[in-house]
């Protein structure tokens, strides 16, 4: 028993951390949880959104502000990756794989205008900063993606889960998520000088997971849910986010997305079952969601900011319009009129979690100088930080426009 003991402990606290390492870290955890807990109380109350509270929160206390918050811990980074595989596996909870299919064909012109208008501005700018082919795409990216987790956060939010041009925002958010499918391994291969018949190797695989869990949902397969009781839903709870994790992790491994197979994850599951789901994953959603939003924050350092935030604010005004096409046309499928169009825009103008993950890529392999960093930082803050308001502000906008004098009425 003593021996018992012993593993335990040593796996709990391991040799090389002392106690106090281990109580100081618990320390800081504890008030940035209570923290961000005061930070959503005020938000609440001003009913707006806390995401850019929380960016803006990890900024001040992070690497070059008050570095209060040491985000080089394991704890804090690997929380905040929890964060976004359950804000997009609860993204796949919400709708079936038909659902899915017919939306994603209402919006297939909103997918092709979405593709060239948000990511040719993006390889301009990386061709202009001299940063060559492996530079134009990795910004291409950046620019072009949305945030799928800050588009999620606002929803919920300012509830408008219910509204009309939440479908289609959400159909434009999955063709950029199956996107990122081939575009990770492509971007891989270009910034690590992988050999061709290995990136085809792995678009390849990319492709045929998403086209596989598609047919599945499409037929309506229920054997693999026999796993699942909704009857039980601790039991459900645990295995449900643990596929989605164990899902994550191996499509990391064969270099496809992992908030694409979190996604993927969560669409496998109808009815019953993702409602459940969704109701005892939503608390543990909203706290690591907080986590991944303030560690982006925080693992920024304002130092080196103020030499490429110009540019960075140039481009993200350029782009924030171009989402603003991009959700004009998505919104026009459904009713709703220009409110609802001004809505898709905004919430589709923020830009997080696929672009920091882009960056990180571009940071491992080395090729491009730490400027690209730097950029991608202020322009993910800036978008990620007026998406928020610019949603907020979207319907008085559309209500003035909509009532203006003079104005033909139809």
């Amino acid at each position: 028993m003593p021996g018992a003991v012993h593993q335990v402990h040593a796996f709990v606290v391991p040799a090389a951390t002392s106690s106090e390492e281990i109580s100081t870290i618990f320390l800081e955890f504890g008030l940035l949880i209570f923290g961000l807990g005061i930070i959503a109380r005020l938000a609440r109350r001003w009913e707006i959104s806390a995401v850019p509270f929380y960016l803006l929160a990890g900024l001040l206390f992070g690497e070059g502000g008050l570095s209060v918050v040491d985000s080089s811990d394991a704890l804090v980074p690997t929380l905040a990756e929890l964060g976004v595989i359950l804000l997009l596996l609860l993204l796949g909870l919400e709708y079936s794989g038909d659902e899915l299919v017919q939306t994603a064909q209402r919006q297939s012109r909103s997918g092709v205008i979405d593709l060239i208008a948000n990511s040719v501005p993006g390889a301009l700018v990386g061709f202009a900063f001299g940063w060559g082919i492996p530079g134009a795409l990795a910004l291409a990216g950046v620019t072009y993606i949305s945030s799928s987790g800050i588009v999620a956060q606002v929803i919920r939010d300012l509830r408008w889960r219910r509204n009309p041009e939440t479908k289609p925002v959400v159909s434009v958010l999955v063709l950029e998520d199956l996107v990122m499918a081939p575009y990770l391994p492509i971007l891989t291969v270009v910034l690590t000088g992988t050999g061709l018949l290995t990136g085809l190797i792995s678009v390849s695989v990319a492709l045929i997971v998403v086209a596989v869990v598609i047919i599945i949902t499409l037929k309506g397969d229920t054997s693999f849910k026999r796993l699942f009781n909704a009857s039980e839903p601790v039991g459900l709870l645990l295995i449900v986010f643990g596929a989605a994790v164990a899902a994550a992790g191996l499509a990391g491994l064969v270099q496809f997305s992992p908030a694409v197979a979190a996604f993927l994850v969560g669409l496998l599951l109808t009815g019953e079952l993702a409602e459940v789901a969704r109701r005892r994953l939503d608390p543990l959603r909203e706290l690591l969601a907080a986590i991944f939003f303030v560690y982006f924050g925080l693992s920024t350092d304002i130092s080196n900011l103020p030499a490429v935030l110009l540019p960075a604010a140039g481009l993200a005004l350029l782009t924030i319009g171009t989402k603003f096409v991009t959700g004009w046309f998505a919104a026009a499928t459904v009713e709703g009129g220009t409110i609802s169009r001004l809505r898709a825009g905004a919430l589709l103008s923020a830009r997080g979690e696929f672009s920091v993950i882009i960056a990180g890529l571009v940071a491992v392999s080395g090729i491009l100088p730490p400027t690209f960093q730097a950029f991608v930082a202020a322009y993910v803050l800036i978008t990620a930080f007026a998406a928020p308001f610019l949603a907020r502000w979207a319907e008085p906008i559309g209500w003035w426009w909509e009532q203006r004098p003079g104005r033909v009425r139809s």
